[in-house]
């Protein structure tokens, strides 16, 4: 009677099989994947650069000043900065740099491909039903999956991590997109076409504007995703706060994990109160 309980058979999966093919692949195609390292290599270098350039200090008064006028708080934005501070004197604002690198590269691959997408997908039902469970498929996969194909492609560091964090963080973007697009009122934009707009002056003109709060939601949402990974990459070599929150499990060393990840909770805080103040300013416009 144990088949009640326990299946009678298994099939015989031949993950060997899966990992060969994989890996010959890579190896196959490793001077495409190598362009593809040293093109994010340079990118996230770029930014640490850049980042590293200003000063803490103007940093610093930068977000404060970015949140007074998106919020109209002056306390709310003398608090982050404050929380900025913190995380200086705390000894981790060059690993700070590091993680905002890799989450600005991120965003910004996601953003670059994302937008479109999510353009093309509104386009056709067909398109949608096709793309849609590839999405929920990517939102639903446990995020340590992303890291064995991104690391057997693109070796170890930051590149891979960027890559991971893509691939994970993208989702909303299209997804929001695309429904923004979707639930705009049609006879608005037939009103547009009978006026003599073609179907690109329509997008840009009238679909894209009035679509606009859900898409920066959609920018929102790739912002918390993305840095949801810091963390979760770090386990490929991506340097970083998410670094210091894995030596701190690793070591069992509990202040070195708390400080860390407070700062990995700031930065997300304030990304998030940025991003949703820019949000309310889109619909305000929208509705103007």
């Amino acid at each position: 009677m144990n088949w009640i309980y326990n299946f009678p058979f298994r099939l015989p999966l031949n993950l060997k099989a899966i990992d060969s093919a994989v890996r010959s692949f890579s190896v196959k195609y490793d001077a495409f994947f190598g362009v593809i390292t040293k093109s994010l290599s340079s990118l996230v270098g770029m930014i640490n650069k850049a980042l590293e350039f200003i000063p803490w200090s103007v940093f610093i008064l930068f977000i404060i000043i970015a949140t007074w006028k998106i919020s109209g708080k002056i306390s709310k934005s003398i608090l982050y900065g404050a929380l900025l501070f913190l995380i200086g004197i705390s000894g981790l604002w060059a690993l700070m740099i590091e993680t905002l690198s890799i989450i600005i590269a991120s965003v910004f691959i996601s953003l670059l491909l994302g937008f479109p997408i999510g353009i093309l997908v509104s386009s056709s039902n067909r398109a949608d039903r096709i793309i849609r469970p590839i999405l929920d498929t990517m939102q639903t996969m446990p995020v340590f999956v992303y890291l064995i194909p991104a690391m057997l492609f693109f070796g170890l560091g930051k590149p891979p991590a960027v890559i991971a964090t893509t691939i994970y963080a993208i989702v909303p973007m299209i997804r929001l997109t695309n429904h923004g697009i979707r639930q705009i009122d049609k006879e608005v934009v037939e009103a547009s076409v009978s006026f003599g707009s073609t179907k690109l002056q329509s997008l840009i003109k009238v679909q894209i504007p009035q679509a606009l709060p859900t898409i920066m939601t959609g920018v929102n949402q790739t912002l918390m995703m993305a840095m949801s990974m810091v963390v979760t990459t770090s386990m490929i070599g991506a340097s970083g706060l998410g670094m210091e929150v894995m030596l701190g499990v690793n070591r069992i060393e509990i202040g070195r994990g708390l400080v860390s990840g407070s700062a990995v909770v700031i930065i997300a805080v304030i990304l998030d109160r940025l991003t949703q103040g820019m949000i309310r300013r889109s619909e305000v416009n929208a509705d103007g």
